[in-house]
């Protein structure tokens, strides 16, 4: 684990450009000083209160299912930390991890020639003064009983190469991660920068990780409001 970095994800994109990166590879840091989410939002959390990571994989699967990879990764993270944890944790479309309605993790997922970059961001430690917006959670907060982020983070790895490799292999997780899913069953707003808002209800995820809404319109980009 890294002391300090920029952004993990930057990190390991420099070496994939420069064909140093391996399957597999990971990379963490106690600290980022140029941190991002989706849609290039920034990233910030106080040194050794967040875990951040990002890894590098490259499939066998048809690149039209990669857009799964990340919906994959959300899905094993909440397995890992719902074990440890008594209130409900929910995955909300596309990446973010919920502990009953508040956010406490979020991957970025980035596409390479060969492979793909999935960076992870869990508040872990943080007290409640800590967080970044006040829709934000943390491990510690929800009273889990693993605050321990090697662990959470050798736990994640575990889970995720058992389930990539069998999704690689052609295996559907669709209803594993529609079970989990906030978003699946609610009447939402789909906001994509620079196009028009649109509004309809959650149905279903496809086998590329879009969102399915009820009258068929695909979503493949954006952020999702659940509108009550």
């Amino acid at each position: 684990m890294l002391d300090l970095t920029t952004s993990t994800q930057s990190d390991l994109a420099d070496m994939v450009k420069v064909n140093s990166a391996e399957n597999g590879d990971v990379i963490a840091a106690e600290f980022q000083t140029a941190g991002r989410g989706r849609m290039d939002r920034v990233f910030q959390a106080p040194p050794g209160s967040a875990l951040l990571f990002s890894f590098y994989i490259t499939p066998k699967r048809d690149r039209a299912d990669w857009g799964f990879i990340a919906h994959l990764a959300a899905l094993s993270m909440q397995q890992v930390i719902s074990v440890d944890i008594p209130s409900h944790v929910w995955l909300k479309w596309p990446n973010d991890i919920l502990i009953d309605e508040a956010k406490v993790a979020g991957l970025l997922a980035q596409a390479t020639s060969d492979g793909i970059i999935i960076g992870i961001g869990i508040n872990v430690a943080m007290a409640q003064g800590e967080l970044p917006v006040e829709s934000a959670t943390s491990l510690a907060i929800a009273g889990s009983s693993n605050l321990n982020r090697n662990l959470i983070l050798s736990n994640f790895l575990n889970r995720f190469e058992s389930n990539f490799k069998r999704w690689d292999e052609g295996e559907d997780f669709i209803e594993g991660y529609s079970k989990i899913c906030s978003s699946l069953g609610q009447r939402v707003r789909v906001e994509v920068v620079g196009r028009e808002n649109r509004t309809g209800m959650a149905q279903s995820i496809n086998a590329s990780g879009a969102l399915i809404l009820e009258d068929g319109f695909e979503v493949n980009v954006g952020d999702l409001v659940h509108l009550r």
